[in-house]
């Protein structure tokens, strides 16, 4: 699941106990609130979580661009799927391959810059959590 907003001044770190992550654009920041998502350009025969389109001009960026994922290891993944490669602080991914996602990392989709923001508090208390069941059910 994913919510739209207006990119709005300086509340980038307005998260809630449901977001996860945050995609910032100039325009637009995509509020992450599962664990998987597909980025790209929407059509009427493709639907993506995160429509670039509403950024800008996005006719470059595939319909399937890119997947975020949090992995059980309590970190974002960026797997590039579309035929351009998707740009990470600086360091091209090719399609088919994957890049770690760190918090405040830049994502670049063809013309369109993003920020990714993670949850710190919301990750931590996924991470403890995780840690948590693994010690019960070695304890079993």
């Amino acid at each position: 699941q994913v919510l739209v907003d207006q990119a709005l001044g300086s509340n980038t770190t307005d998260f809630d106990n449901q977001t996860l992550a945050v995609l910032r654009g100039r325009l637009v920041r995509y509020l992450m609130r599962s664990r998987e998502i597909t980025v790209g350009r929407s059509t009427k025969d493709v639907v993506v979580d995160v429509d670039l389109g509403l950024e800008g001009p996005a006719s470059k960026i595939s319909r399937r661009q890119a997947i975020i994922k949090l992995k059980h290891t309590a970190e974002f993944h960026l797997a590039n799927e579309g035929s351009r490669p998707v740009i990470v602080n600086g360091t091209p991914v090719l399609t088919g391959e994957s890049i770690i996602l760190m918090n405040n990392a830049v994502v670049e989709f063809s013309s369109l810059r993003f920020i990714f923001l993670v949850n710190l508090d919301l990750i931590e208390a996924i991470r403890s959590e995780t840690s948590k069941n693994n010690l019960v059910k070695t304890l079993l």
